[in-house]
């Protein structure tokens, strides 16, 4: 076996941190490659000798680790409890990389890999990183949310722990890896181009004040539409104008922020330059787990390092366990691994994003069975 994935309920920490070790030992063996830690509940405060406890007795080349609200191993989701899930595989020479602001780490990242980035909310900006992804290398990860302070998260990399910034690690080719963004909208009424724009604000779509069109959407919505528009609207901005039609997986989804009925303008959560392909878009339960199972489908893998919106698990879908069920039963694998974020990244089209309710994922040994 390549890879393996434990979980650990047990309210004390050492002995929490002593059963990961040994589920990983039972499955691949002493010496992995690279080994990722995600740590939820008051766990948080052990995580400096967790680290140090399997770095010496697993005999990992590479740990990183963040911690967590809500984390997720295998099926099942443990929500706002003490747990602990240790991702170790067997991948090759890892490159561990610590981030801080302003800080990009491509120069030396081969193409073709991976990497895996975890970060503190409260200050790093991944915009730097996110500009700067070059082609044919995938970045996948998200922040810590295990506290709503600063300083209050932690991250590991190999034997430090920071409270600040980001740690990643550069996965080596060849490992077949390949993102899965589930973004859980989907469109209501039609593409517009925006024909006129400021900063955030959608001025005109399609030659129309941004406002008139909206209201056209929600006096031709049916019941349950209109119902979803009133509980939070969204916009979708095509990521690729090249393409004919667009489809699931062609937009970046954003917020709409406001309206200002008297300017005629539609306030939405990023800049949206003129001549952008852009529809408005609704979120629920539904939606989400359709979408989610739609991308799995086609897909197999040997295993899944997962980062999950906090406001999806039973927020979201009222029960735990929907994205790590969708996951390991349609990828055909139980090595499925992950946290709940504050603020998940991951490709959408050939550009890298920060996301919010999304499930992001990094497959490792994925084929298509297209």
């Amino acid at each position: 076996m390549q890879y393996a994935v434990a979980l650990s309920e047990h309210p004390d920490p050492g002995i929490a941190i002593g059963e990961v070790v040994g589920q990983v030992l039972d499955r691949v063996g002493p010496g992995p490659d690279l080994a990722v830690l995600f740590i939820a509940g008051h766990h948080v405060d052990s995580a400096r000798q967790s680290g140090r406890v399997i770095r010496s007795t697993l005999g990992v080349r590479t740990l990183v680790g963040a911690t967590a609200v809500s984390v997720l191993a295998h099926r099942q989701e443990v929500e706002e409890s003490p747990a602990v899930v240790l991702w170790a595989g067997h991948t090759g020479s890892c490159r561990p990389l610590r981030l801080e602001a302003d800080s990009s780490p491509f120069s030396d990242v081969e193409s073709g890999s991976s990497v895996v980035i975890l970060a503190d909310p409260f200050s790093y900006d991944p915009s730097v990183l996110l500009s700067a992804v070059p082609p044919q290398v995938e970045v996948v990860g998200g922040f810590a949310s295990a506290s709503s302070q600063p300083g209050g998260n932690r991250l590991l990399l190999n034997d430090a722990v920071y409270e600040d910034g980001a740690v990643a690690v550069a996965l080596p080719p060849g490992l077949g890896a390949r993102p899965l963004v589930s973004q859980g909208c989907r469109p209501v009424g039609e593409p517009f181009t925006v024909t006129e724009a400021k900063e955030n604000l959608l001025i005109g779509l399609g030659g129309r004040p941004a406002v008139e069109r909206l209201r056209d959407l929600v006096s031709a919505a049916d019941e349950r539409t209109r119902s979803l528009i009133g509980r939070g609207l969204h916009i979708g901005l095509v990521v690729d104008e090249q393409r004919e039609a667009f489809e699931l997986g062609d937009f970046l989804i954003r917020a709409v922020l406001g309206v200002d009925p008297s300017q005629g303008w539609v306030a939405v959560g990023d800049r949206v330059p003129v001549g952008t392909t852009v529809q408005f878009q609704v979120r629920d339960a539904a939606t989400a787990s359709a979408e989610l199972r739609t991308l799995v489908q086609p897909l197999r893998a040997d295993s899944a390092l997962v980062f999950t919106c906090n406001g999806r698990g039973t927020n979201l879908f009222g029960r735990s366990g929907h994205d790590a069920e969708h996951l390991s039963d349609g990828l055909a694998t139980t090595a499925v691994a992950g946290m709940f974020c504050a603020g998940e990244i991951g490709p959408v089209g050939s550009r890298h994003f920060l996301h919010g309710f999304t499930a992001s994922s990094l497959l490792l040994g994925a084929q298509s069975l297209d």
